[in-house]
């Protein structure tokens, strides 16, 4: 029988990628998103059903798992995806930007979560897998919401696996390193007043630093097949790293510790 997963944030980068990789591998893909009216290409495949999630309407969320379990009969794997990054000096975000970053990464992928888990309690099996970064374990400098936001699903994911060991089902985080995807573009949300004279020149500084590292990024095929990986290996592991920079990261903090981090940022910055 063939298992179902479902994706949110899949009109682009990782979710895109992610959902016509499963469907190759002979998976059923549910692939959600905004605006699936403006999907073409996931729209065309056999085994995709395109369906409108946005993780902030708790209403598009219910009819989005309800439509995919009435379509395909089950829902085997959750893929929280969809979410976006805000950097900045803090003191240049409005209340209601804060909000929204932490609302569509953190309380998004809760409530899609939360949403799914009576279908996966009531099967007695299904695996989660939030989409975490290498950010979600370490930092850069003027990224203190998303960051904020990774390390909270870090938690939430470490935590929620003994509860989820109760009902016969997994947890799983994948971190990403750097991955080349629209992450740099429109899901990049960067935040500076220049008014406020002292942070002008970090400000300049990070952006002059921000196109190499998209440069170097990783195809973001490597998530996908780390994904894919995360779904299918009936293991109880619960961190899968993708990207060359997010192991060597991961290593270099291990070894060194977090003063080293902070030293190489500084490097790297100029700062």
């Amino acid at each position: 029988m063939k298992k179902t997963i479902l994706i949110t944030g899949s009109s682009s980068g990782i979710g895109k990628d992610t959902a016509k990789y499963f469907q190759s591998k002979g998976w059923n893909v549910i692939a959600t998103m905004r605006s699936p009216e403006n999907e073409k290409e996931l729209s065309s495949l056999a085994n995709v059903q395109v369906v409108k999630l946005d993780v902030l309407d708790l209403d598009s969320i219910d009819a989005a798992i309800a439509k995919g379990i009435q379509h395909f009969g089950k829902i085997d794997v959750l893929v929280n995806n969809a979410g976006y990054g805000a950097y900045g000096p803090i003191e240049s975000f409005p209340r209601e930007k804060i909000l929204r970053q932490f609302n569509t990464n953190v309380i998004g992928l809760m409530d899609v979560t939360r949403a799914i888990l009576p279908h996966f309690r009531q099967n007695k099996s299904g695996i989660v897998i939030n989409i975490s970064s290498m950010g979600g374990k370490m930092t850069f400098p003027l990224g203190s919401l998303y960051h904020g936001t990774k390390f909270a699903v870090e938690g939430i994911s470490e935590s929620m696996r003994y509860e989820m060991e109760q009902i016969g089902c997994k947890v799983k985080i994948i971190e990403p390193g750097s991955i080349a995807t629209d992450f740099a573009g429109r899901s990049f949300d960067f935040n500076h007043d220049e008014n406020l004279k002292e942070y002008q020149p970090i400000v300049t500084k990070i952006l002059t630093v921000f196109p190499t590292m998209v440069k170097s990024a990783s195809p973001v095929n490597i998530v996908s097949k780390v994904i894919f990986e995360a779904a299918t290996d009936g293991k109880s592991k619960l961190r899968y790293m993708a990207g060359k920079d997010a192991k060597m990261f991961n290593f270099m903090s291990k070894v060194f510790g977090y003063n080293f981090i902070v030293f190489m940022n500084k490097k790297f910055f100029k700062l």
